[in-house]
């Protein structure tokens, strides 16, 4: 195992001739997929990685400067594709972790087939004639809460990001991985994503990209998903599920993993 592959807990699971990459999103691990994973490993090649600052990874690694920008993170990525020397794959990003696949999609279009965005946004903000859900007020009071007592500001968000029950196994579940980051670097990279903006990038993709989102999500509205489908610059299509939360992978997998598998083997370059 390389050095990247090492630092990122890279898993290769699976043993068909395609390849399928599954990225995380803020505040989880590779373990967010363990839903989906069971149904990909007949016919692809599964890639599971760790974002850095992940609970699972060391956070000696972690560099505050390289991951002040999303960049940082999808230079990752492209290292880790390179180091086990892959061709193409499929790449089903969560949340942050679809704009980083994106990002890397620009320079390097080559290597993905199509991107699959589960609760993706290019900017979180609000703005004139944008709506991210999200005014610097609430980014203020959250960030100050976190630095505050990490401890309890896990327990109030797990919930409130998952949806629906707050004692679920989703919940305990986001909340675990959650609590698993060390709080300066949980605080650090929250900072990074509700700052980024990634609308002007979105004219540069050309890689065909299927935007799943949830009915109702406390980080990403409805209308971001349909803001997403116009600016792409290639093929896009956007399905909008009856779910409630930020994580549909976790908290109503019976719902999300069977419209993922649909998306996975759905070609829309020949959809007119």
């Amino acid at each position: 195992m390389g050095i990247v592959e090492e630092a990122h807990n890279v898993k290769v699971l699976g043993s068909g001739t395609r390849c399928i990459v599954l990225a995380h999103g803020f505040g989880t691990d590779q373990s967010v997929w363990k839903h989906l994973v069971p149904h990909l490993l007949d016919e692809f090649r599964v890639i599971v990685y760790d974002n850095m600052g992940a609970g699972t990874t060391n956070p000696d690694y972690f560099d505050f400067h390289r991951y002040s920008t999303l960049q940082g993170f999808a230079y990752d990525l492209l290292a880790i594709l390179e180091e086990l020397r892959l061709d193409s794959c499929i790449f089903v990003g969560h949340s942050v972790s679809a704009m980083i696949g994106t990002i890397a999609s620009v320079s390097r279009p080559d290597l993905f087939t199509k991107i699959i965005m589960i609760s993706a946004s290019p900017r979180y903000l609000n703005d004139v004639e944008y709506f991210g859900g999200f005014e610097q007020e609430d980014l203020d009071q959250l960030f100050s809460a976190m630095a505050a007592n990490y401890k309890a500001w896990c327990s109030g968000f797990a919930p409130m990001a998952v949806g629906g029950d707050m004692d679920s196994m989703a919940v305990q579940e986001f909340s675990r991985t959650l609590f698993n980051m060390r709080p300066d670097i949980a605080l650090s990279v929250l900072q990074t994503i509700f700052h980024s903006d990634m609308r002007q990038i979105l004219s540069l993709v050309t890689v065909p990209c299927h935007i799943i989102q949830s009915m109702k999500d406390l980080a990403v509205p409805v209308v971001v998903a349909e803001y997403l489908h116009r600016h792409i610059a290639g093929r896009s299509i956007v399905e909008v599920m009856s779910t409630d939360g930020h994580l549909p992978q976790l908290s109503s997998p019976d719902v999300v993993i069977p419209i993922i598998l649909k998306h996975i083997h759905l070609d829309i370059t020949s959809i007119r």
